[in-house]
């Protein structure tokens, strides 16, 4: 998928919602615990009552793989099942790999050879040979880490050098000499919105992947109003408060209106007050 698709998506479905599918096995409802596969049954079940609220879906890593082999089986079947039921649906596996070179060669192949994933979140502190393997592949994307909402980001993201600089700020500034807008996203948290007219000066085109709206505390209305581009260039992740909506046999369709009334609605009112729609 390429830069004027994702926007189409956007516009069509009138909202820019990603919606996180952090599925822990110990917080699914009850009766879906004796089905053969609990995790991929919740997940099929969100995506079919959602997809035409969502534009991308982010399965994080950690719920699977903490399963084991079983976990990565419901993972695996996840990310198979939107693609082939909803080919339109951008699929982000929020893996924060990366490595040396050859290392990242291989983290790559998992995700968009083995498997239809659209793009991968990216650590790039190792810098340019660790994520070059990543853009190797056409019509895939790497979102980098650069601004995270953890209270712990302070540590090292906000670093400043000599002249002033911080440390996320040159991530932005470097990174675009690996790969333009077509390619490469960004990490930035939701909490960190007044950050975010800063950051839009040194990357005004790219899409931002914004976690931390909803159960983290950030602002719609804030990310929005600084982050905004012509393309819209948001995509908003909401993960705990959409699927954890509802416990009873019922979530899916309870966890559609959540999306439908904090999320996309709103989105949609945003778009058209932006001239987007």
């Amino acid at each position: 998928m390429n830069y004027e698709q994702l926007f189409e998506q956007i516009v069509k479905k009138k909202s820019f919602l990603c919606i996180g599918l952090d599925t822990d096995i110990k917080k699914i409802p009850q009766h879906l615990l004796k089905m053969k596969d609990p995790q991929f049954e919740f997940n099929k079940q969100i995506v079919d009552t959602t997809h035409h609220l969502a534009i991308a879906y982010k399965p994080n890593l950690a719920f699977y793989e903490s399963e084991g082999s079983k976990g990565w089986a419901s993972f695996e079947k996840t990310v198979k099942y939107i693609k082939e039921n909803y080919p339109e649906i951008f699929v982000i596996a929020d893996a924060k790999r990366g490595d040396i070179g050859n290392t990242s060669g291989l983290y790559a192949r998992a995700f968009f050879e083995n498997l239809p994933c659209d793009a991968l979140t990216v650590a790039p502190y190792m810098g340019k040979d660790s994520v070059s393997p990543f853009l190797g592949y056409e019509g895939k994307w790497v979102i980098l880490l650069a601004l995270t909402s953890n209270e712990g980001a302070q540590d090292f993201q906000h670093f400043d050098n000599e002249e002033g600089i911080r440390l996320f700020e040159k991530i932005f500034a470097i990174s675009q000499k690996w790969a333009g807008k077509d390619r490469m996203m960004y990490v930035v948290g939701a909490t960190r919105a007044n950050e975010l007219t800063d950051i839009r000066k040194i990357v005004p085109n790219h899409f931002l992947l914004v976690p931390g709206v909803g159960a983290q505390g950030g602002s719609l209305e804030e990310v929005a109003k600084y982050g905004m581009n012509d393309s819209c260039g948001l995509i908003v992740n909401s993960s705990r408060e959409i699927i954890y909506a509802g416990k009873g046999e019922d979530f899916a369709q309870v966890s559609r209106n959540v999306a439908i009334e904090k999320y996309q609605q709103p989105m949609e009112a945003l778009l058209i007050q932006h001239g987007l729609l």
